[in-house]
C-alpha cells in the first residue's frame, strides 16, 4: 500500500471590467496541481529478513571469511536494486599499529541528479565483545545484529522501496567498513580516531570527485525494542535544522515517545567525519540509553547483541521516517 499526499493549489481570481461591470462575468482560473508525492510503506518483515540474513554469515569481523561472504552478497543485491555501485577498497592503520583492509559499498540512484541526500550505516561487526558480563568472552566477536546489521537491513528495504518507486532526488546508500574496529575497553586506550576508519576515509576520497550531498542521515543500533532516540549531541551541532526537521518527521508520524525531543550524549561515530572532512551535514540516528553498561542500548558491545534484540516494529519505525524524510524532500 501506498501512502499518497496531495500538495494542490487552487487558485481563483475574480476580475472585473471597469468600464463594463453590468456584463462583466467572474473568470476562474485554477492552477495546474502540484505533483503528488508518494511515499512507499516501510516493509519491517524485509528489513528484518535484511538483518538476519547478515548474521547467518557469522560474525562480519574485517578479514574474516564470513565478512568477505557480506560483501559479496551486499555488491550483489545492490547490482539489482541501484543504477550504479561503487566498492571501495582500502587500507587503514588500526589501534595496534596494524593494517587492515577494509571495503567500502556505495549504492547510487538516480547518478546524474544534481541534488542528493546521503544515508549510511557501518556493516562491519565487532571483534570483542569488550562489554560483555563474562570477561571470558572479552575478545570474541560479537553478531552485531543491532549495532550495524539493524542500519544496513533499514537501507536495504530503502534501496528496494526505491528501486520500486523512483524518485527524482539522487540517493546515496554507503555501507562503511571498520567502523568498530577501535581499541577494546580494558585496554583504556582513549583513541578515537582508531574508529570509524571506513567513513574517515571515504570522507577524505569520496568515490566521485568533488561529491556533495544536500543532507546525510547515518543510522546505527536502530533495531532495539523501545529504543530511545534523542537528538545526538554533534548532530545537533553540526546540523540541527536537519535533526529538528527528522525529529518533526517522526512526530508527524506518531513516534514521539520514541524520538526524544532533547540532546543526546556526544557520539564519535562516522557522521563525524562526513561533517568535518567532507563538509556534508549529518546527522546521528542512534540509540541512546543510560544504563550499567554503557550509554548505548544495554546489549552494546556483548555476546547478546544478536538476533532474539531486533524487533521488527522498531525497524519500520525508522525505515518510515527515513522514507518520508527523502521522499517528501
Amino acid at each position: 500500500m501506498l501512502k499518497r499526499i496531495f500538495l494542490i493549489s487552487l487558485i481563483t481570481l475574480s476580475i472585473t471590467s471597469c468600464d463594463n461591470k453590468q456584463n462583466s462575468k467572474p473568470v476562474t482560473q485554477t492552477a495546474a496541481p502540484v505533483k503528488e508525492v508518494v511515499v512507499p510503506n516501510f516493509n519491517a518483515d524485509s528489513a528484518y529478513n535484511y538483518v538476519k540474513k547478515q548474521l547467518e554469515f557469522g560474525p562480519r569481523v574485517p578479514g574474516s571469511e564470513a565478512h568477505a561472504q557480506c560483501a559479496e552478497w551486499f555488491i550483489d543485491f545492490f547490482n539489482e536494486k541501484a543504477d550504479t555501485v561503487y566498492v571501495q577498497e582500502f587500507r587503514a592503520r588500526l589501534y595496534n599499529g596494524k593494517t587492515c583492509d577494509g571495503k567500502n559499498i556505495i549504492a547510487s540512484f538516480n547518478p546524474e541528479a544534481k541534488k542528493r541526500i546521503l544515508l549510511a550505516a557501518h556493516w562491519d561487526s565487532r571483534p570483542f565483545a569488550d562489554h560483555d558480563p563474562d570477561r571470558t568472552k572479552w575478545n570474541t566477536p560479537i553478531d552485531g545484529a543491532n549495532d550495524g546489521a539493524s542500519g544496513v537491513g533499514v537501507l536495504m528495504e530503502v534501496a528496494r522501496a526505491l528501486k520500486e518507486n523512483p524518485i527524482n532526488t539522487g540517493i546515496d546508500i554507503i555501507l562503511f567498513d571498520l567502523e568498530d574496529y577501535g581499541a577494546p575497553q580494558y585496554l583504556n586506550l582513549m583513541t578515537n580516531h582508531d574508529w570509524a576508519l571506513g567513513s574517515q576515509y571515504w570522507a577524505n576520497n569520496p568515490h566521485i570527485y568533488n561529491y556533495r550531498a544536500y543532507f546525510g542521515i547515518l543510522l546505527d543500533m536502530v533495531g532495539a525494542s523501545n529504543p530511545r532516540f534523542p537528538k545526538e549531541y554533534y548532530s545537533q551541532s553540526y546540523a540541527p535544522a536537519l535533526s529538528n526537521e527528522v525529529w518533526k518527521m517522526a512526530r508527524e508520524l506518531g513516534y514521539d515517545q520514541y524520538f526524544i525531543n532533547e540532546i543526546g550524549h556526544p557520539i564519535n561515530d562516522d557522521h563525524i567525519y562526513v561533517n568535518e572532512y567532507a563538509n556534508i551535514p549529518m546527522i546521528d540516528l542512534i540509540h541512546l540509553e543510560d544504563n550499567e553498561n554503557s550509554s548505548f542500548y544495554p546489549y552494546w558491545h556483548t555476546m547478546n547483541d544478536n538476533l532474539e534484540q531486533i524487533d521488527p516494529n522498531t525497524l519500520g519505525m525508522v525505515g518510515n521516517v527515513v522514507l518520508n524524510v527523502i521522499y517528501r524532500k
